[in-house]
C-alpha cells in the first residue's frame, strides 16, 4: 500500500542514501561493533498492530555477546527507545530483541536526507557501541509517512463511520462517512474510498468509490453515503473476518497525499457482519 506525504515522498527510494548520511552524522567518533556482529531494525508482521519492532542481533563471532541495554534514537520518532534487559546472543546465533516504538514525529522533523537514526548497544561488561540503524525493509519510513499523513488529516477534520443502514438481499446497504472539521487553517480533499476484502460498492465492481469532497478545517460538517454489497459470500469469510470493515480512504492534504485507514467501530462492525450473513443467505 503506497502511503506518503510530500515531505516524505521518495523516502523508500532514498533509504540507502539516508543510512549512509545517518552514519556520517551520528557522532564524530562512532564505535564499531565487535567483528562478526551486525544489528538491523526489523518489523515482523505480528509487530505491526502493536507498533513494536525488533533489533536483530546477528553474532557470527566466536564469543557470546551479553547485552544490557539497547537504544534507538531516530529523528522520525518523538523520543528515544530504551530497552534495559539482559540478553545473551550466543556465538553463531541471531536474536531478535523487541522494542516498543514511540509516536512518529510529524511536526518540524527533518526530511529523509537529513534524518539521523542510531542504534546503541551496551554490554554487561561496560562496552558501548553506536552504529547507524540499518532498516533494510524501510519500515520506519513507511510508518512515518502513514502516521504523519493521518496526523495531517486529523488537523483538518475527524473522519469516522456513522450509521449503517442494512438492506435486503440484492440491494446495497448504506454506510455513512462523517466528516467533522477540526478548526484548523488547512484543508483537505477526500479523493476516494477503497473496497475491503469483504465489501465493495457495486455488485459488479471492485473499483474505488470516487468521492472528491473538499473539506475546510473551519467549514461545515459533512457526510458521504457509501453504498455497500458483499464482495464474497462464503461463510468462513465472515466468521474469520478481521479486516473486512477497515476501509482505506485516499486523501490529499497541503503536505501530501496518500491513504489512511478508518475502521468501523465494534458495534457497527457486528451489525455489518450480521447483514452480510443475512444478505448472503447463511445467517
Amino acid at each position: 500500500m503506497a502511503i506518503w506525504r510530500h515531505r516524505a515522498r521518495g523516502a523508500a527510494s532514498t533509504l540507502a542514501i539516508g543510512v549512509v548520511l545517518a552514519l556520517a552524522a551520528c557522532a564524530s567518533e562512532p564505535e564499531a561493533l565487535p567483528a562478526g556482529v551486525t544489528v538491523t531494525l526489523q518489523q515482523l508482521r505480528s509487530d505491526v498492530a502493536e507498533r513494536t519492532a525488533q533489533v536483530r542481533v546477528a553474532n557470527a563471532s566466536d564469543d557470546d555477546l551479553r547485552i544490557a541495554r539497547v537504544e534507538l534514537r531516530d529523528d522520525w520518532f518523538t523520543g528515544a527507545v530504551v530497552r534495559e534487559r539482559d540478553s545473551t546472543v550466543r556465538a553463531g546465533r541471531t536474536v531478535d530483541l523487541r522494542i516498543a516504538l514511540p509516536p512518529s514525529a510529524c511536526e518540524g522533523e527533518p526530511d529523509a536526507a537529513d534524518r539521523r537514526s542510531t542504534l546503541v548497544i551496551a554490554t554487561r561488561d561496560g562496552a558501548e557501541y553506536r552504529v547507524a540503524a540499518a532498516d533494510p525493509l524501510g519500515f520506519v519510513a513507511d510508518l512515518h509517512a502513514r502516521e504523519c499523513l493521518a496526523h495531517d488529516v486529523a488537523a483538518v477534520a475527524a473522519l469516522s463511520w456513522g450509521g449503517f443502514t442494512p438492506s435486503p438481499p440484492g440491494s446495497p446497504a448504506t454506510l455513512r462517512l462523517d466528516v467533522a472539521p477540526a478548526g484548523g487553517a488547512e484543508s483537505l480533499r477526500i479523493v476516494e474510498v477503497r473496497p475491503t476484502n469483504l465489501l465493495q460498492f457495486g455488485a459488479d465492481s471492485s473499483e474505488p468509490l470516487r468521492v472528491g469532497l473538499e473539506v475546510d478545517g473551519t467549514g461545515e460538517a459533512a457526510s458521504v453515503a457509501v453504498p455497500l454489497v458483499p464482495l464474497r459470500c462464503d461463510p468462513h469469510a465472515v466468521q474469520e473476518d478481521k479486516r473486512g470493515t477497515v476501509f482505506t480512504i485516499g486523501v490529499e492534504t497541503a503536505a501530501g497525499e496518500g491513504l489512511i485507514e478508518v475502521p468501523v467501530d465494534e458495534e457497527e462492525r457486528a451489525r455489518m457482519l450480521t447483514w452480510v450473513a443475512d444478505w448472503c443467505g447463511f445467517g
